[in-house]
């Protein structure tokens, strides 16, 4: 066997889809007659700074000798990548076996964030042919994605349909009604194809790029019977990855002592503080764990979630999922596990049923009216508009690795939005 790790040919102004550069190498390897098992589509860590959207890396396995496999990476990411942004750095990295010397680096990189130096050297010690453009960044994801088939066992699938070259640029054409049939027809085997909330085409792309749509889900024939489904512009070409895409591959467990900047994590902990609305529509909460605090946020992209955060109480128990930035964790699904079920009220009177007042400091409650009084405030259900269980932001917010709760798996209710 022999894989090409290929990752940082596209721009965030300037478009291209690394996934395009990935099947044009498989294009090129077929019709020369060398066999294609298949494609990885490798989503890495969400936080890396100079990701475009959504952070993929890509890999080919192929049964072309190594020589063959790394001519034709290189002049499909000499030929199409955008090097015309300098914050474009594209990388490739052939190796002549199953990548697993990468596997551990695969899964450090879906987490953590890593140095081009550090890929360099390990590239090297294993023997790995590699090459980079503009300084070659790109080699950190090409390497991870060479090792990710050995480093993880969730795996799902994106039918990808792109774009005739021509129509790169230009708005794109495709029939509303038609995506969100095909979405009902395909669900919950194929997930994130529309936000029903939003009443958003989410498999099609905003991007200058030639992606026409892109299709995810848990069967690779159910994602093809949607994407053809679909009614637009006549599509280029087309190929379904495997991918770790809808997997929470990025999360690890921690407490909150140990969460960072440029992380993803589950964390367990009491809702301390807040919700708070803050302009711009962003809730805010904090979290308190054996002495540790946290602020979690759901930003306003996150839409109908909010509400969701904004039912939380202090006191209530949870687990919060999310990337960590300057010191917040940015909310992507929450497990609730405890309600606080009474609240703590002034008294009222037992003669004339008014709010009694407070009588001084430690001292208790009090009538005027009635001379009456009670020691201190009293408890009274509390109606909750939330359930234990899972919820998650809607499909126009998930990030494309964050597993959907519509896949299943989950250790209590689930709250799936469609």
């Amino acid at each position: 066997m022999t894989i090409v790790g290929l990752d940082d040919t596209d721009s965030r102004e300037r478009g291209m889809c690394t996934t395009y550069a990935a099947h044009e190498v498989a294009e090129r390897l077929e019709a020369a007659g060398d066999g294609v098992e298949r494609v990885l589509l490798v989503r890495l860590n969400p936080a890396a700074p100079h990701k475009t959207r959504g952070n993929a890396a890509l890999a080919v396995h192929t049964d072309a000798d190594p020589e063959t496999a790394f001519d034709a990476a290189s002049a499909v990411v000499s030929d199409a990548a955008e090097v015309d942004d300098p914050n474009t750095q594209p990388g490739v990295v052939v190796a002549p076996d199953d990548g697993a010397g990468a596997s551990e680096f695969a899964r450090r990189a879906v987490r953590d964030l890593l140095a081009l130096g550090d890929a360099i050297a390990l590239a090297d010690d294993l023997g790995y042919r590699h090459e980079g453009w503009r300084g070659g960044r790109g080699r950190i994801g090409a390497l991870a994605a060479v090792g990710a088939s050995t480093a993880f066992s969730d795996w799902t699938y994106e039918r990808i349909s792109y774009r005739q070259p021509d129509r790169w640029g230009t708005p794109r054409e495709f029939s509303h009604q038609s995506v969100f049939a095909a979405a009902d027809a395909g669900y919950p085997a194929v997930w994130d194809t529309v936000d029903r909330g939003e009443g958003e085409a989410v498999c099609v792309p905003h991007t200058p790029g030639p992606v026409l749509h892109g299709i995810r889900g848990d069967d690779p024939d159910a994602v093809r019977t949607v994407a053809d489904a679909i009614e637009s512009e006549p599509a280029h070409a087309a190929r379904t990855f495997v991918t770790n895409q809808g997997t929470d591959a990025h999360l690890r467990d921690a407490p909150l002592s140990d969460v960072s900047d440029g992380g993803a994590y589950r964390v367990a902990g009491t809702v301390a503080s807040g919700p708070e609305t803050r302009r711009g529509g962003h809730v805010f909460l904090t979290l308190e764990a054996d002495g540790d605090a946290l602020a979690c946020a759901a930003f306003e992209p996150t839409k109908r979630f909010r509400e969701r955060v904004r039912a939380l109480r202090p006191g209530d128990g949870v687990l919060a999922c999310g990337e960590v930035s300057d010191g917040t964790l940015k909310l992507e699904k929450l497990r609730v596990d405890a309600l606080v079920s009474v609240e703590r009220v002034t008294p009222t009177c037992p003669e004339c049923g008014n709010r009694m007042e407070s009588a001084g400091r430690d001292q208790g409650y009090r009538c005027r009216d009635c001379d009456t009084s009670a020691p201190g405030k009293t408890e009274r259900p509390l109606r909750r508009d939330l359930s234990p269980g899972w919820y998650e932001v809607p499909p126009c917010a998930r990030r494309h690795v964050a597993k959907p709760l519509v896949r299943g798996g989950f250790d209590a209710p689930t709250h799936p939005e469609g």
